[in-house]
């Protein structure tokens, strides 16, 4: 029997934070010694931070994660513990991962597969190392080897997989189980998407049993760089068996889970797999290191959590995705609180619900005293008794009202917002509305009207409530949060410095028909220890209106555009599915046979002029958090030209599809 206690890290870090990210590193590392870990695997990147982008090639940044390095290396004593930062090498930057063994950096592994599709940007800062190639570099002043390394600490053989080094087809496990290696660390920076755990525990569960190891996966937690969440899971796994699973979406700076392991167990479990050939000649790339492990006790394997959810996976997922990336973003950087122009409406009513749950899901966490010490630059939270007063010191909504609002709306936005326990305001904007249609109208030399003037009459609603809005957010020193959704994004249904107006923008990953029916789940389920929102139904009851036009015209968005459930699909078969318009036609006739042939090609039309002409839109938007893998950001997944020839032959071939 040889067991060892092994752990994994979760980090919340900021890029380039050097003296936040060390001494969350140092705590990470003080909580395993004092748990008698003696392997301890840290995220990807934890010395600088995943999303340092284009600052991964400043020589700055390397020289200040060396010094980082240098000063975390000291506390090592007795672990073995991983810390990545970009390292360079014959003017080549890598993303590597240094090995530590009590004080000591035994060498560093450089990833071989980089991410370059999606949000990830990989290629365009670091190089893919070789497969097999081994070098040396300086760190600290010592030469220490680089390469596609293997490592004896005690008797215990180790190597690595770095995230995306385990979802490509030629990945380095196999390699590493041909040379009897024990345990495969896993530091990554795995962005969240909906249902994406899942397939991480395949990849660990699965590797663990394949390649006859003991795998160790960390990922990074939290809103790290602004757009991207990490929901901070951890796996420990053996011989195809989960040891220890971590809870995702921790609103801490640092989680840990741990397991003790029978290595002779792992050993005898890899002779018996038919498959396993293990290299019998001496390779030249193990390092070898002079330290000792501490020696675990045996003991009844602690129980480890179930997935936090079996139903409404994903509905859970985003309310805990996007209060986690609210939290972070108001905490990093030093606001004192969110203000939504709520218009009582599905969108802004969903945003004042998802700022109100980051402060009571961080709250159910941790609890009130910890939330006030994260968030002690707010310093009207210090005299906060319970969480309602919390809510109404960070989350402040307001109607802006025009002569088109209706008392459906406003009453509405009220009982929602003092259902959440918000500040409320109500603002009439009319004045401000017609004051520049008079402006308008009187250098031109004529009214304005509905039946020559309405998109700009429309518009102009919009964009008179962005000024009143962001005054409030200016002198509270709090963000505004814009409303707008991905379904809008799509087509261009927004007004720019209108409704998008807003520092963050929290919903713009997600598409109108889901966020429907996450309000009608709210309403009467809610979220998991948070219970509902019973006062959604005003708002659930509506039928989506942007309330710009005259009431008599009884104006909604799917008469403006389609039904919503219509125009997600289409979005997703044309752009994430890069299908034609004559083909999504096709799709669509056979998704909604129930609905008239004729409209749908009017409404496959329809979507790909207006998303031609609204890139420019997209580009505008404030950052939104990246919740889905086929999302619509061009910043973080989908790349369009401003301008471009707007499918127009292939608009053509639609008429041949009108008949059924």
């Amino acid at each position: 029997m040889k067991l060892v206690k092994v752990a994994a890290a979760a980090l919340n870090q900021t890029p380039l934070d050097w003296d936040g990210n060390r001494e969350r590193i140092v705590a990470a590392v003080r909580d395993a010694r004092d748990a008698g870990v003696a392997i301890l695997c840290l995220p990807e990147l934890c010395i600088t931070g995943y999303g340092c982008e284009d600052a991964f090639l400043a020589p700055g940044t390397r020289r200040m994660a060396r010094r980082v390095l240098d000063a975390v290396i000291p506390q090592t004593r007795g672990l073995v513990v991983n810390l990545g930062l970009p390292v360079m090498l014959r003017g080549a930057v890598y993303n590597a991962t240094a090995l530590v063994h009590d004080g000591r950096v035994l060498g560093v592994v450089a990833k071989r597969a980089l991410a370059g599709d999606g949000i990830h940007y990989e290629p365009r800062w670091f190089k893919p190392w070789p497969r097999g190639a081994r070098s040396v570099v300086d760190l600290g002043g010592a030469q220490v080897p680089v390469g596609d390394l293997r490592f004896v600490c005690g008797s215990l053989r180790i190597g690595f997989e770095i995230c995306e080094d385990a979802w490509s087809v030629d990945r380095p496990g196999a390699d590493l189980a041909h040379d009897a290696v024990d345990i495969i660390l896993n530091p990554s920076a795995s962005h969240f998407a909906f249902g994406k755990y899942a397939v991480r525990e395949r990849l660990a569960v699965e590797g663990s049993r394949a390649f006859g190891v003991t795998y160790i996966y960390a990922n990074l937690l939290g809103n790290e760089a602004g757009r991207v969440v990490y929901d901070g899971d951890m796996l420990i796994a053996s011989g195809g068996e989960v040891l220890a699973r971590g809870e995702r979406f921790s609103f801490d700076e640092r989680r840990m889970i741990s397991a003790v392991v029978d290595i002779d167990v792992s050993r005898t479990r890899r002779a018996w797999i038919t498959s396993y050939r293990p290299r019998p000649d001496d390779r030249d790339d193990c390092v070898v290191s002079e330290g000792t492990l501490p020696a675990a006790s045996p003991g009844l394997r602690p129980p480890f959590p179930a997935r936090q959810w079996t139903a409404h996976v994903k509905e859970e997922e985003f309310t805990r995705a996007v209060a986690l990336a609210l939290f972070d973003y108001l905490r990093k950087t030093r606001s004192h609180g969110w203000v939504v122009s709520m218009s009582g409406g599905a969108d802004s009513s969903a945003v004042a619900c998802l700022a109100a749950f980051a402060v009571r899901l961080a709250i159910h966490e941790s609890g009130l005293d910890r939330f006030k010490q994260r968030l002690s630059h707010v310093s009207a939270l210090a005299s906060v008794a319970e969480e309602r007063e919390a809510v109404g010191v960070l989350l402040t909504g307001a109607y802006q009202s025009t002569r088109n609002s209706s008392e459906t709306t406003r009453s509405a936005a009220r009982t929602l917002a003092r259902a959440l326990g918000a500040q409320f305001h109500e603002l009439d904007v009319d004045a401000i509305n017609q004051g520049y249609c008079q402006l308008i109208g009187d250098a031109l030399g004529r009214p304005l009207t509905w039946e020559d003037d309405d998109l700009a009459l429309q518009n102009i609603q919009a964009r008179v409530r962005s000024p009143g809005i962001w005054m409030l957010a200016n002198v509270k020193n709090a963000l505004l949060l814009s409303t707008s959704n991905r379904s809008e994004a799509a087509v261009g249904y927004a007004t720019m410095d209108g409704d998008t107006s807003g520092g963050v923008s929290p919903i713009a990953g997600i598409d109108k028909a889901f966020l429907r029916h996450w309000l009608q789940w709210v309403e009467g389920q809610g979220p998991t220890g948070l219970g509902p929102v019973p006062e959604l139904r005003a708002v659930n009851e509506q039928q989506p209106t942007a309330e710009l036009r005259p009431n008599d015209a009884h104006q909604t968005d799917e008469a403006d555009l389609m039904p919503y459930p219509v125009l997600d699909a289409i979005e997703r078969a044309a752009i994430r599915d890069k299908q034609s318009p004559a083909d999504v036609c096709t799709l669509m006739r056979a998704q909604f046979p129930e609905l008239d042939p004729e409209a749908l090609v009017g409404w496959v039309r329809r979507f790909f002029v207006l998303w031609s002409r609204n890139q420019w839109k997209r580009e505008r938007y404030a950052p939104s958090f990246h919740l889905d893998d086929a999302n619509l950001d061009p910043k973080t997944w989908c790349r369009w030209p401003i301008l471009s020839g707007g499918f127009g032959l292939e608009l053509d071939e639609l008429e041949e599809k009108k008949d059924p």
